[in-house]
């Protein structure tokens, strides 16, 4: 339980701020997409050297590096559209990442790639995880400026500067990085979960980009310590426990948050006054 809460606040600093971004710059579905692009590339590092870490984390990032690049290719070189491209690689990605790990692996096996064992996370692990989230932080400091820019208006970012197309390039890989990262605690399938929930929650109860970020990552936490807690004392899966307590908090955000929930749409607000 110790290890797991050390994991899930490193996957947290690391997965609220980029799942921020994608929120914003409406690549939502993408990060899923991501998710399960991975999974071939840590089917293949499963099949030649079983559940090693290195081989499994090179094989995932290698997998989901590959499948943006294809994806963003195709989108370009043809009349299809990014979402549909990307939609046909993860699809193809998913199947042929569950083909694989079934060929030699057992349900059990199938099972830890597919959704995680946060319980289970070693050193080495965690220490992978922790790089992770510092150097997703030291390179969003870097690339922050443009990155926000290119998220309110990138006609203006390529008017004015050339750093737009690399921001987006560092930033998907990024992406790849934390799911990589959080796969290794949560599976492919869920490992999402922890990267988009939390700041679609966050979005309700603020506007402001700076507290948009620490709010998610705040919300990450929460929901990581509160789902260990219920997998706990219930005897419950610790994933999906942890990713069901984040969707029980954007429910009630979507009714209860001040910044465009339900209630707050429905009541009368007060006029400005001169």
């Amino acid at each position: 339980m110790r290890r797991a809460l050390v994991g899930v606040f490193a996957l947290s600093l690391g997965a609220g701020p980029v799942g921020v971004f994608l929120m914003l710059r409406r690549m939502s579905l993408t990060g899923d997409a991501m998710a399960h692009a991975i999974l071939p590339g840590a089917a293949i590092g499963f099949l030649v050297a079983g559940l090693d870490l290195a081989a499994m984390t090179i094989g995932g990032l290698a997998a989901g590096l590959l499948v943006a690049v294809g994806a963003g290719v195709v989108a370009r070189a043809t009349e299809i559209k990014e979402d549909a491209s990307m939609a046909a690689f993860y699809l193809v990605s998913l199947a042929l990442g569950v083909m694989i790990v079934s060929l030699k692996g057992s349900n059990v096996d199938l099972l830890h790639v597919l959704f995680g064992t946060v319980l289970g996370l070693d050193d080495p692990t965690l220490l992978l995880v922790a790089g992770i989230a510092s150097l997703t932080l030291v390179t969003l400091a870097f690339i922050w400026r443009p990155l926000v820019l290119e998220c309110v208006d990138p006609s203006f970012l390529a008017s004015v500067s050339r750093s737009g197309g690399l921001s987006h390039i560092v930033f998907l890989a990024l992406v790849v990085m934390n799911l990589v990262g959080g796969f290794h605690a949560l599976g492919t399938l869920l490992s999402v979960g922890l990267m988009m929930l939390p700041a679609a929650t966050a979005r309700f109860w603020v506007r402001d980009l700076t507290a948009l970020v620490v709010v998610a990552t705040g919300i990450a936490f929460v929901a990581g310590i509160v789902g260990l807690l219920i997998s706990y004392h219930a005897g419950a899966p610790s994933g999906p426990a942890i990713i069901l307590v984040a969707g029980a908090g954007y429910a009630v955000s979507v009714i209860f948050g001040p910044a465009g929930g339900v209630l707050s749409r429905l009541l009368p607000r007060r006029h400005l006054e001169a």
